[in-house]
This record gives structure tokens, sequence and C-alpha cells, in this order.
């Protein structure tokens, strides 16, 4: 066994030594580092920055700018009808927005059907509640850097995010309470 690791290791070494050039010289290009995926839970590492100035469908198809719920506390959930634990959370958002000191609560709608289905999808899920909004072209996931879905952001009334939350929650949960108590 000790053999076979010393002929491994030799072999390994006396293979390295016919690289003449470093591989930059030979126009091999250095292996990009793998895209870190988002762990699920609490994210703070875009702490303060600000609402995207992007434009959204609201349920009558008028654009709406989403920086006009500055002033007050937001969470932007991030869904889509294909997704099931977007699905699943969906009707914790819902009994939130009914809860005492919750902000306000933008359920985005990154499907690119039209606008009339993800009402409809609303209705079918019992979803009465959150208003139906839409951004169909995925500028907010593109804008703020969220990768997964749902992913819900939470902005304080200034507009600043104070974190976001990547995967689905039970948003009437008392850990989701705490956590949404940070906006002030």
């Amino acid at each position: 066994m000790r053999l076979i690791v010393l002929l491994l290791v030799g072999g390994l070494a006396l293979g390295g030594c016919d690289r003449q050039k470093a591989p930059e010289q030979q126009g091999i290009a250095p292996a990009p580092k793998a895209a870190q995926m988002p762990v699920k839970g609490l994210d703070r590492s875009h702490a303060g920055d600000p609402i995207p100035d992007i434009v959204i469908k609201d349920g009558n198809g008028e654009d709406t700018a989403l920086t006009e719920f500055k002033g007050s506390p937001l969470l932007v959930n991030l869904w889509a009808s294909w997704c099931v634990p977007c699905v699943k959370e969906l009707p914790t958002l819902d009994r939130l927005a009914v809860k005492r000191g919750a902000p306000e609560i933008v359920a985005l709608s990154q499907d690119s059907g039209p606008l009339a289905s993800v009402a409809a999808f609303l209705g079918e899920h019992g979803i009465k509640r959150l208003d139906t909004y839409q951004d169909a072209d995925t500028a907010m996931s593109e804008k703020s850097g969220a990768q997964v879905l749902p992913t819900s952001i939470l902005y304080d009334k200034d507009g600043r995010e104070v974190w976001r939350f990547v995967g689905d929650r039970d948003w009437t949960s008392a850990e989701a309470a705490k956590d949404l108590a940070a906006a002030g």
C-alpha cells in the first residue's frame, strides 16, 4: 500500500515538471470560482442597500414604482406559481398581512404569464389579503441579486434593506415576528 502511494505521489510530481509556462502563458484561463448559492435563512449581507428603482404591475395592470412604497417598513416577497416552497408560504404571508405592526407586504410574482393568471392563482389558493403584483421581467430579482425563490426582503421606512430571508418561512411564527421587528 505504501508503495502505491509513493508511486502516485512521484507520478504527480513528475507530471507537473513538464509544464514550461504558467497556465496564463499557455492560453489556459484559470477555472472560474464556483457561484456560491445562498443558504436558506436570514441574510444580512445586503443590509443598507436601497430598494431597487424598478417598475412593477399592480393588480389593475398599472405601472407602479417599487420606491413608492417607502415611508413604512416593507416586506417584498419574490415568488412564482411554479415554485412549491413559494406556494407553501403564501398563506402565512396572507395571515401576516392583517397582523398588527406587520410591515406592508408586496408579494411580487415573478411569473411571465398574463397578470390575470397571477390574480387567478392567488384566488384559487385562498389568498385574499395580498394585492396582486407582478414583475414579469424579473427586474427585482436581477437588481437585488436574489437567486432563489422564494426570497423575502425587508426594507425599513427609508427604503433601506434590513435583511433578506432565502427560502420559505412561516411568517406567522414567533421567530419571524422577532426578525420583522428589526425594521422598526
